[in-house]
Order: structure tokens, then C-alpha cells, then sequence
């Protein structure tokens, strides 16, 4: 089960994990909370008036890091085309009322994950969350793998060359983390419907 999830049945899942592997994952989740950040126009704070936070808008820019860009995609136009007017003021409106609670949950789900690493103590050992916990989890792992794939620059036409990357080459930490991500979530997928 080392580094791979393993039904427990009722949805649920368990996971052995290493204690490098588990600092591994807690140190992308962390740069992905980083990552993420509060977003534009967010809340300053604790101690901002609760009900004002739940009319807040976000942005009605796309984000300027590609990788946060695939984290927060537009909801209208074409990939990769620009966007006539229309489009583009229909895809900033619904960012503006979308992407607050969007940045909030991958927040969340992030924060889960790091609390239950964080919970397996030094030496690592076995995870078993919820069902409900599952779902946050593939959310996050989802996020991860996405955001480096855009890091990678992966394509569906060049995954396979991932596998035979030269040791030497310098995204080669990166490709295995990319690729064992991919097999960890593959794993709790099929751990939740299996």
C-alpha cells in the first residue's frame, strides 16, 4: 500500500505513506496554499464584517500565472483563442461571483490534507479518511497534478516520454512527482468506487 490508496469499503480509503513521502506531499500542498493565495479582492482578514464577506466579488481578470490560471479556467470561451468582447465579459462576470468560494474550497481541501499529514507525526504511517474526506483529497491531489503539469508543460501527445526522462534532467523531481501523484489519485479513485 506504500504511497497508494487502498479501499476500506463505504467509500473510504486508506494509504501508507513514508515519512519522506508525507513531507513530500505536505511541502507541495503548503506551496500550493501559497499558490493559491487569498485571491484579489478578498476578505482582509478575521475580523471582517461576516456578512459583507458573503457578498464579496472576486476578480473578473483570468489570473496571469498559467498555473494558477488552470486552477481558475474561464468558464466561456475557447481554449487557447482569444475571447471575443462578449465572451470575455461573460467569463469575468462569472469569475467575480465564482472564484471567491472556488479559492476558498481549494483552500480547504489543501488544509485537509496538510492537517491529516500532519496528524501521521514524524515517522509517517497509515491514513484513513473519510469518505467525504476522500472526495477533498482527490480535489487536492487534482490541484497538485494540474498545477504541475502546467509547470512541466505536460501534453497528452508527450506523457509517456515523462517515464524515460534522463536522471539528469533538472524536472526530473518534478515528472516523479507529477507521475506518482497521478498513480496516488488514480488509486484513491478507484479505492472510492471500487
Amino acid at each position: 500500500m506504500a504511497g497508494l490508496f487502498e479501499r476500506t469499503g463505504d467509500g473510504s480509503a486508506a494509504i501508507a505513506l513514508e515519512e519522506v513521502e508525507a513531507a513530500i506531499l505536505r511541502s507541495l500542498e503548503v506551496q500550493m496554499l501559497e499558490l493559491i493565495g487569498p485571491g484579489p479582492g478578498a476578505a482582509p482578514g478575521a475580523d471582517a464584517d461576516p456578512f459583507a464577506a458573503l457578498f464579496a466579488e472576486g476578480p473578473t481578470e483570468a489570473p496571469s500565472d498559467p498555473a494558477v490560471a488552470r486552477l481558475f479556467p474561464d468558464a466561456y470561451g475557447e481554449p487557447k483563442q482569444a475571447p471575443d468582447a462578449q465572451t470575455k465579459a461573460a467569463a469575468g462576470e462569472f469569475r467575480r461571483y465564482t472564484e471567491p468560494d472556488l479559492r476558498t474550497r481549494k483552500r480547504e481541501d489543501a488544509l485537509l490534507v496538510i492537517r491529516s499529514l500532519d496528524a501521521l507525526g514524524e515517522s509517517g504511517g497509515v491514513l484513513r479518511p473519510s469518505a467525504e474526506e476522500c472526495r477533498r483529497w482527490l480535489g487536492a491531489l487534482n490541484d497538485l497534478r494540474l498545477t504541475l503539469g502546467v509547470r512541466l508543460e505536460v501534453t497528452e501527445e508527450d506523457e509517456q516520454g515523462l517515464y524515460d526522462l534522463p536522471d539528469s534532467d533538472e524536472r526530473k523531481p518534478l515528472v516523479m512527482a507529477y507521475l506518482w501523484l497521478g498513480a496516488m489519485q488514480e488509486s484513491l479513485l478507484e479505492a472510492m468506487t471500487g
